[in-house]
């Protein structure tokens, strides 16, 4: 009962997304063909709600569940890191029509194929698990 406001929240998240069809196969497809702008509009938007909430957070001192202010940690990744994951990330998301929060929103809307992407994103994180000490990191 503690985390169910985080569920609600997600249910609601979902159904935007589902309403704006930013889980849509063929909008997706579009994006990746340069057809539309609709999924850049939907994108651009939650970068620029992303920057204006979280510079609101660091003025209003906003803290999280264990009382602790908000931050972002500043990374050290390189470029050509960053690149070849944002390929390797953006190769599967035009691949299945999906990145991982809409995967479990396509489910529950009925696109049971949805399971055998979810499997393999399990297992791949599984796998990662396994071999992360391996990587260069």
């Amino acid at each position: 009962m503690k985390y169910s406001k985080f569920l609600l929240v997600g249910i609601f998240f979902g159904i935007v997304l589902v309403k704006s069809e930013a889980v849509s196969w063929y909008r997706i497809y579009e994006m990746f063909r340069f057809q539309s702008i609709h999924m850049y509009g939907i994108i651009g938007t939650a970068i620029a709600s992303g920057i204006l909430f979280l510079q609101l957070s660091k003025k209003a001192h906003l803290k999280n569940l264990e009382g602790v202010d908000l931050f972002v940690p500043k990374k050290e990744e390189g470029f050509i890191r960053t690149l070849v994951g944002g390929s390797i990330f953006g190769l599967g998301w035009a691949l299945i029509g999906a990145c991982p929060g809409p995967m479990y929103i396509l489910l529950g809307t009925g696109v049971f194929s949805m399971l055998i992407v979810i499997a393999a994103a399990v297992l791949g994180t599984f796998l990662y698990g396994i071999l992360k000490d391996k990587l260069p990191h």
